[in-house]
């Protein structure tokens, strides 16, 4: 039997080698305000490439520093921030895995001292503040920010780029009905709602020619949020726009109970990847590597991107490997153990 898991997955120019992806995770590690790598970030990223996940994507990283979700997340809003990212990637790419990039704006979910921006007016909880509503100049500024990052993230070395479009930050906060209020061209129906992220990809295109993928939360958890058609009708729109991969996520709009199971996001992956003709990456408490494996065998989602489980164990894929039979190769150094 073939282990679909260990299989390599070729996107335009790459070949990851295997499906197991690192998914973005904020690790609120860099200097108060600067938005720069620390040693941490090295260490963090490296021993998971050491212990042969095939993509790493990095935490949230922000466009612009209005767009940080908090004041400790890493930044590529100015040209001083390539070197750190350039050092990240060096060491990901010494054990031969690849790097990706999630550009990020929080928008109104930004938890930061200074002045926040959304589609509307409307504070995410009772505890947090109300944000600015974007003018067309903000939201104009807001797609050239992701541009010019897009640029900065080929400089660095980076081989995939993810867009933030979950978890209720700005990219999401323009798709959803439940906080999108507006009138005008960026707001009201789903083809205008689409508005702001079709001009952000758009943007991110004329700097980045590589695999580019999209993460949505593919359900809101609130009756009057997005649908599966809508989730449909997005993705499809995004792969006409090149768009390579969607991951597949949920929650985050608006505040809800959720009631997390094991594997519980892969059917919005499913559905998404066989409704839009899209592969996907599935998410959210997958933790074994027969988990994983079905998964992949029966065509859910194309890669099976990990959180947690990764934090607990950097060398997850050679439990994993253990678990399927599968004689994965380790690092030479670890060859006694392995």
């Amino acid at each position: 039997m073939k282990h679909k898991l260990f299989e390599p997955y070729t996107i335009k120019n790459i070949t990851l080698k295997n499906r197991i992806v690192m998914s973005p995770m904020c690790m609120y590690s860099s200097d108060d305000q600067d938005g720069y790598a620390q040693p941490f970030h090295l260490t963090h990223y490296e021993s998971r490439a050491a212990g042969q996940v095939g993509l790493i994507i990095t935490e949230a990283t922000a466009v612009l520093p209005e767009g940080r979700i908090s004041h400790e997340d890493l930044g590529i809003w100015s040209d001083e921030h390539i070197e750190g990212l350039q050092k990240i990637n060096e060491g990901i790419h010494r054990h031969g895995a690849k790097a990706g990039i999630q550009l990020a704006h929080a928008g109104r979910k930004a938890n930061l001292r200074d002045e926040t921006f959304a589609p509307s007016a409307e504070a995410f909880s009772a505890s947090m503040k109300v944000p600015t509503e974007m003018t067309k100049e903000d939201i104009q500024r807001t797609v050239e920010a992701f541009r010019v990052g897009a640029g900065r993230s080929k400089k660095a070395g980076f081989d995939v780029i993810e867009l933030h479009g979950a978890h209720g930050y700005l990219i999401n906060q323009f798709l959803s009905p439940l906080t999108n209020k507006r009138d005008d061209e960026y707001g009201g129906t789903r083809e205008n709602r689409y508005r702001f992220l079709r001009e952000t990809i758009e943007a991110v295109k004329q700097e980045w020619d590589g695999p580019l993928f999209v993460r949505i939360s593919g359900e809101e958890y609130h009756e009057d949020g997005n649908t599966m058609d809508d989730f449909i009708y997005f993705a499809r729109e995004m792969k006409s726009q090149g768009v390579d991969l969607i991951d597949v996520s949920s929650g985050g709009v608006v505040p809800a109970a959720i009631d997390p199971y094991p594997g519980y996001q892969v059917t919005f992956a499913e559905q998404i990847k066989q409704g839009a003709d899209i592969d996907t990456g599935a998410v959210g408490l997958i933790t074994s590597g027969n988990q994983a494996e079905e998964i992949l065998q029966n065509e859910r989602a194309d890669l099976i991107f990990l959180a947690r489980a990764l934090l607990r164990n950097p060398y997850w894929p050679k439990e994993a490997a253990d678990e399927l039979g599968y004689p994965l190769e380790g690092p030479r150094q670890y060859t006694r153990a392995w």
